[in-house]
Formats: C-alpha cells, sequence, structure tokens
C-alpha cells in the first residue's frame, strides 16, 4: 500500500487539466527525468488542487459523522510500489485521494467517507470499506449474520442503488466462506472482502471549478448511513 501524505487545507479552484492530459503523457514518458522536468506541472495542476479539494469538502461533510469524526484527509504519492510487480513503471497515471473515519485504521483499512480518483481514463468516486483487515472482516460478517444489523445494511445498499450508486469491493470470494451457510439471504455479502459504493460518475466538465465541490458534498451525504454502518463494526 502507498503511503499517502496529509492534504493541505486551501480553496478549490478547479483541475484546469479536465482531461488528464499530464497523465496520458506520463504514460508515454515512464522516465524520472522526465517526471523531474514536469513535476511542477503535476503538483501545481493536480497535487495541490487534490489537497484543496478534499480539505474543502472534509470542513463540509464533517459535521454529517457526529458519532464518527473524519481524520484528515490524505493524499496518496504519484510513485508506485513496484516491489512485487512485474510492471516496474515508477509512477502512477492518476491522483487518488480519501477523507477517512478517523482512528479506523490506516489507508484501504479504514472506512472511507469518501475517496476521489482522478486520471486520463478514469473519474471514480466511491465511498466505503476497500479492504478489510482479518479482524475486521471477522466483525463485518457478524453483522451481516445478525438479522437487524444485516437487514439495516442491506436496505441502505439498496437505497443506494437506486440512487445510481453501485456496490463493489475490492476482493469477492466465489463461495460463501467456510463455516456459513451458503443459502443465507445476505450470502452475497458475506463473501465480500471490504463494502465499498462507487458513485455516479461526475461529469468531467465538473472538474474545472468549485461545482465539484458542491457536488462531492450532496453525494457524500447520500452514502454516510454505509459510512456510519462499517464506522459502527470497530466499537
Amino acid at each position: 500500500m502507498p503511503r499517502a501524505a496529509p492534504a493541505a487545507a486551501g480553496r478549490f479552484e478547479g483541475f484546469a487539466d479536465r482531461d488528464g492530459r499530464f497523465f496520458r503523457a506520463l504514460a508515454r514518458n515512464q522516465r524520472r527525468d522526465w517526471f523531474a522536468a514536469h513535476r511542477q506541472e503535476y503538483e501545481q495542476g493536480w497535487q495541490a488542487p487534490m489537497k484543496a479539494l478534499l480539505a474543502e469538502v472534509r470542513e463540509r461533510i464533517d459535521p454529517l459523522f457526529p458519532r464518527h469524526p473524519l481524520g484528515e484527509p490524505k493524499v496518496f504519492r504519484i510513485h508506485r510500489d513496484v516491489r512485487f510487480s512485474k510492471d516496474k513503471s515508477p509512477y502512477k497515471t492518476h491522483i487518488g485521494g480519501y477523507v477517512a473515519i478517523d482512528g479506523a485504521g490506516r489507508g484501504p483499512s479504514a472506512p472511507a467517507a469518501l475517496y476521489v480518483h482522478l486520471g486520463a481514463a478514469e473519474v471514480l468516486v466511491a465511498a466505503g470499506h476497500y479492504m478489510m483487515e482479518p479482524e475486521q472482516l471477522a466483525r463485518f460478517r457478524e453483522a451481516v449474520l445478525d438479522d437487524a444489523r444485516g437487514g439495516a445494511l442491506v436496505a441502505i445498499l439498496r437505497k443506494l442503488g437506486r440512487g445510481g450508486f453501485a456496490v463493489g469491493s475490492h476482493d469477492t470470494l466465489q463461495r460463501v466462506p467456510r463455516g456459513f451457510d451458503p443459502g443465507h439471504p445476505r450470502a452475497d455479502l458475506l463473501k465480500r472482502k471490504g463494502l465499498i459504493v462507487t458513485f455516479p460518475e461526475p461529469s468531467r466538465r465538473l472538474l474545472v471549478g468549485r461545482t465539484f465541490v458542491d457536488w462531492l458534498v450532496t453525494h457524500t451525504k447520500r452514502a454516510v448511513p454505509l459510512v456510519e454502518w462499517l464506522a459502527a463494526l470497530a466499537e
């Protein structure tokens, strides 16, 4: 898991390079000398706006989580972790950052109120618990089995689905894990090793101005019940 740097506060004014031309060029030039020559373009055009965006959105959505305050926003490093990868390209061709529940884990092991991923080929916004640690997964499955908590989760996901959100996870088993009833009414959730919802895809036109802040806040509000449900597992 790449380290994430704390995001600095500031006013978001948009991503001028909404189509990701920088990332397309970086994909063609995976060389340290090229990136060094274009570092300022990345830092000013993508890194700084992302930090400002997450800081501003966090300030507006934090009151929505009175039981589980949000931590400081994080922006992932652009350098890839190539230690265990056959692909030794040193740089990512996207930028990503998130706002997670404070003290509930690190990186993808913490329930996130918001994750934003922008690149040349994709615009992705999501919320939830991307990748659960073993003890987190055990608590999740216990809650899914509970009729009250599991039923509440199903209702939350159905409502989000009607609103254009899509359910996903880092990994999903082919079969219900050993020791669980394959015929359980929530067997599909028992197979998951994480639980997120991706937001309806925003238009790239939103990326260039402050309207993107409002769009993120509006859609994050709708995902609050899911994030709160996941955060409660750590209590």
